[in-house]
């Protein structure tokens, strides 16, 4: 049995929901099909829910109208019969969610963008199991949030693993078909409100689900050859990486190369459970695989770039050492508003850290800093990260650009710049 999972970009349209059957063709093995939602709607629905909480009719009308055109030409092009029962079941979920937006939302912004976010998923899944059993691919489509059961941790819900390793088991049987499409990103807690994982959290999905089923191994299907040694995006002459251990991986991902899911290794580790990335562009290649290497690798130069962040430097107020004492109050700050931690510097006065920029709260944030502390920031900083790095390479990245903070250790250099 094994898990395939599809990203937004690979059910972006109608060609990609053909293509995805295509591949599918050629596997007679058990799938669960995990698959995100098409495109961008996950940044859609996430727009939506600010208009929401601002109370932005007209923002909601026009964002509401985009998606369900946008779903349902998608439909259209799919099936023979305009009228087809999927695009009924998709419009009864638009009406619920509209019915939704036209009360007050709660005081809970996170708790709201869990139960809007969360539907581009069960659109997407709804649609493409639909197109499946349509060309003789027989599947049953699943509600995850039915499995996969968490805490109350809304955008960044811990799954109950006892419970949830229980349900699934029970969900996924394959007793009466030999595939399952359902949803990655989401769940549910006891009470049936529904959780999201964090973004991009259908790769973890995927692993959490192959650990349950004790799957053969893990495919996440991408527009890339597999894992590269940077974003083709951004550099040029990047090169696969045919192998990785998964300690390499889980360094890449904390780093933040978008490749798969940071959280994604260790399900798959505690079941020796290989992860195979390959490009549902060339399903013929063999693209990556993530697996147990024991030998020593020699790998190339690896780059990895996060963009958009903010430096922050914090310094005693009555000119004192930076103790124990003055970090544990600022980690305490950071995880009050969920902040992101990239790079850490400290000295003897000052305490450094570069942060993602957060969605909300980072004047609040820095208003509660300056109770306490002499606060400064730079915004709009790169962090470059490089593996396995030489001087050459250094030298080549930074140019001349100012660089803000500098780091090594024996196999990465980070550098923080303008």
């Amino acid at each position: 049995m094994k898990i395939f999972k599809f990203g937004g970009a690979s059910v972006k349209d109608a060609k990609g929901v053909k293509n995805l059957a295509s591949i599918l063709l050629g596997y007679q093995d058990n799938l669960v099909i995990v698959v995100s939602a098409m495109g961008k709607t996950t940044n859609a629905l996430e727009t939506l829910t600010k208009y929401y909480f601002s109370g932005n009719s007209e923002g909601i009308n026009k964002e509401m109208n985009t998606l369900r055109s946008y779903h349902f030409q998608i439909t259209d092009e799919l099936f023979d019969n305009p009228q087809h029962p999927v695009r009924h079941e998709i419009e009864a979920d638009f009406e619920i969610l509209e019915s939704r937006l036209s009360h007050s939302p709660s005081l809970e912004y996170d708790y709201e963008y869990d139960q809007i976010v969360s539907l581009g998923e069960i659109f997407s899944t709804k649609i493409v199991s639909a197109y499946l059993n349509f060309k003789g691919i027989l599947n049953q489509w699943m509600d995850i949030r039915h499995g996969l059961r968490t805490d109350a941790t809304w955008r960044e819900a811990n799954i109950d693993g006892g419970l949830s390793s229980e349900l699934i088991s029970e969900q996924f049987n394959f007793e009466k078909t030999h595939k399952y499409v359902t949803q990655g990103f989401i769940g549910a807690t006891l009470t049936d409100q529904t959780t999201t994982l964090g973004r991009e959290g259908s790769d973890f999905t995927a692993a959490v689900i192959a650990n349950f089923l004790n799957a053969e191994s893990v495919t996440i299907w991408k527009d890339v050859p597999g894992i590269m040694n940077a974003d083709p995006n951004k550099f040029d002459k990047t090169q696969k990486l045919d192998m990785l251990s998964y300690r390499e991986a889980v360094e890449m991902t904390y780093y933040g190369a978008k490749v798969i899911h940071p959280k994604t290794m260790k399900p798959l580790v505690e079941k020796d459970i290989p992860l195979y990335v390959r490009s549902f562009l060339k399903p013929g290649e063999n693209g990556s695989v993530i697996c147990r290497i024991d030998h020593v690798m020699n790998y190339v130069p690896v780059f990895i770039t996060k963009e958009d962040l903010i430096l922050i430097t914090i310094s005693p107020i009555d000119f004192s050492f930076i103790a124990e004492e003055s970090i544990s109050k600022i980690y305490t700050l950071f995880a009050q508003y969920r902040i992101k931690v990239n790079l850490v510097q400290q000295s003897a006065m000052n305490f450094s850290v570069a942060i993602d920029r957060p969605e909300r709260g980072f004047e609040k944030l820095i208003t509660e800093l300056k109770r306490r502390f002499v606060v400064y920031y730079n915004e709009g900083l790169e962090l470059m990260t490089i593996r396995y790095y030489n001087e050459d390479v250094i030298r080549e990245m930074t140019g001349t650009r100012t660089v803000f903070v500098a780091q090594r250790t024996r196999t990465t250099a980070r550098f923080l710049m303008k």
